[in-house]
This record gives C-alpha cells, structure tokens and sequence, in this order.
C-alpha cells in the first residue's frame, strides 16, 4: 500500500476550479464535425485570387462529407479529420471581360497528408477562358492551400478551448510568470483573502436562443418571475425573488443565480450557473421577451458558459425550461377551453 501523499498521481484529485479529468489523464473526445462544416465555408468561400489573366473567385461550397474529432489523453491532443469537398468558382477574364464558372475538388483533406501534400483538382465549364482554370490551378491553389492551413490552426487552437484543463501546477507557473512580467506596473489578480485558493482562467462561450410562444410577453416575463409558475413548470420546489440582487434557485439546487435588472413584461438579466460549474463561476443571462401581439419572441443570450458545458447548458434551457413552459402553456390554454 502507498504511504500517504505517495499514491499515483494519476488518482490524485488536485485542488481545481472543476473536479473533471483530473491531471487531463483520461481519453475525452470532442466531436468536431459541425463546427469544421461552418469553418470551412468560413475560410473558403469568398476568396479571391487575381492576376494578369483576370479574377476568380470561390463562390460556394457545394459538397462537403466527411468528419473530425479532437481527443485528448495524458494531457495530449489528437486529431482525426477526413474531408471530400467540392468549391465552386467564377472569374471573369481581364481583356474580354467574359465570365466562366468551374469547380474545385478536394478528395482527400486527412491528417495522414500534410497540406502541401493534399490533391486539389482544378476544372472549368466547356468553352473559352483556359486562362482563368491556369490562374486558378496556380495562385489559386495556392491560396487554397493557405485557406486549409487556417481551418486547421483554428480546429487545433480555436476548438479545443478547455480540453487541457490547467493543474494546480500549471497555474502556479502562469502566475509566477505574470508576476515577473508584470513587475511593479500591475498588481496580482488574486486578492489576499483567497490567496491560498486556486484559480483558474478558464474558456468561455456565448450561447443565443430563440424560441416563439404563443403567449403575450407579460404572460410570459411572469412564468420567469412568479414562483408558483416557475415551480409548476420546473416541477421542483423553487427560490425565486423576482428584484435587483433576489436570489434563485431551481431544480432542487441545481441551478442558481441572482437577479440583477428587471424590466416587467421586456427584460431580465441575471446571474446564472449550473452547480456541476466551476465554484462561484456565473454566466451572464439576458433574457428579452419580443411583443408580437399574441405570440412573444423570447431572445436568450447566455455569456460566460464555460466550454465543456455549452451542450448541456443549450439542453438544460431548450429542454427544462422552453419546453416545458411551452407545455404549461398549452395545458393552461386547454383549462380554458
């Protein structure tokens, strides 16, 4: 049996501001498919590549099929992504002023092949403007080989935001380096009363909802702040003080927070976590309810989730909350029929 503070340090529970993957030593996997779709069009499309010929441009993206993940294990990141894509391109040649339209194929983007490495096939629509397919074949794929590189730095940086969870350790390091270049200009960001605690920066992300109901906005502000409405449709006992600096608390503790404004039937903004979040980290949540006669928009943004969180987080309010209002809705709409 190990001594006492011996143990593998692979099952010691540092002091952290989560108790999730303790010294990033088990395989998480994050999928990375959806977000690539978005980020790929948002690199590719609208690039422009110019020259002596004339100018092209990639206009859309037609086809994309494949997938990519992240995971991370011993505190180390891998990637997996396989893409067949297929762009679309117009130009217009520069002496005569035509326009001709081709394709670009990208059979296989993977992390087996280095980009460089990666085969881009050029084509163009039958008829005249060879020049254009030359410029594209050259400059532009040059310009979309660097357009790949972006998607990739941003799928390694950008996406994997909160999959390496700082250590107490680490966090240590980072202070004692701000502390040396910060010297006398700036004081420390941890105040003396929690000195002895560990805090972390972690990642955040900013959630927006939209949802329709069919309900006028006063109705509807009123299910937010009317405890026995909050009550009936979380189906749990509720803390709700409906004023600046009330507290809340629903879903037998699960969720918390305090009201900081209140506009009756217009806005509500307040301070919101989940309990399973980092210790006394909050998200911002602006609720504004839209009058649109018999039906209210109900616009949420919530900022300051933390990464890791952003699915469940979008679940807990599409799911427990609109859901299940919209359903109190309907049943009280029925009593009164």
């Amino acid at each position: 049996m190990a001594k006492w503070g011996q143990g593998d340090p692979r099952w010691i529970v540092e002091e952290r501001a989560d108790a999730t993957n303790v010294n990033n030593w088990h395989w998480t996997e994050r999928d990375a498919t959806s977000w690539s779709k978005v980020k790929l069009k948002e690199v590719l499309v609208g690039l422009v590549v110019e020259g002596e010929a004339g100018r092209c441009e990639i206009s859309d993206l037609k086809h994309v099929e494949g997938e990519a993940s992240c995971n991370s294990r011993k505190g180390k990141l891998i990637f997996f992504y396989e893409w067949n894509l297929r762009l679309g391109w117009k130009g217009t040649v520069k002496e005569s002023g035509e326009k001709h339209k081709g394709s670009v194929e990208i059979p296989n983007l993977s992390e087996e092949n280095e980009v460089d490495d990666t085969e881009i096939n050029i084509s163009k629509k039958k008829g005249e403007g060879d020049v254009l397919k030359d410029l594209m074949r050259t400059e532009g794929t040059a310009k979309v080989r660097e357009a790949l590189r972006g998607y990739l730095q941003a799928l390694k940086t950008e996406f994997t935001l909160g999959m390496i969870l700082p250590t107490k350790g680490t966090v240590g390091q980072e202070r004692s380096a701000e502390r040396k270049l910060s010297g006398n200009t700036a004081q420390d960001s941890v105040s003396p009363q929690s000195s002895d605690r560990v805090g972390v920066k972690i990642p955040t992300v900013r959630i927006l909802m939209s949802e329709l109901f069919d309900s006028p906005a006063e109705q509807l502000y009123s299910i937010f702040t009317t405890k026995e409405l909050v009550q009936r449709f979380s189906k749990c006992p509720a803390v709700i003080e409906a004023e600046r600096g009330g507290r809340l608390q629903m879903f037998d503790g699960c969720v918390s927070g305090e009201y900081t404004e209140l506009v009756p039937g217009e806005r509500i903004v307040l301070k919101w976590r989940c309990r399973s979040w980092p210790e006394e980290h909050y998200a911002m949540v602006v609720l504004n309810f839209k009058d649109m006669a018999t039906q209210t928009e109900l616009q949420l943004e919530c900022k300051g989730v933390p990464v890791p969180n952003e699915d469940s987080t979008r679940q807990c309010w599409q799911k427990q909350y609109f859901e299940e209002i919209r359903f109190l809705l309907q049943q009280s709409k029925d009593n009164m029929e």
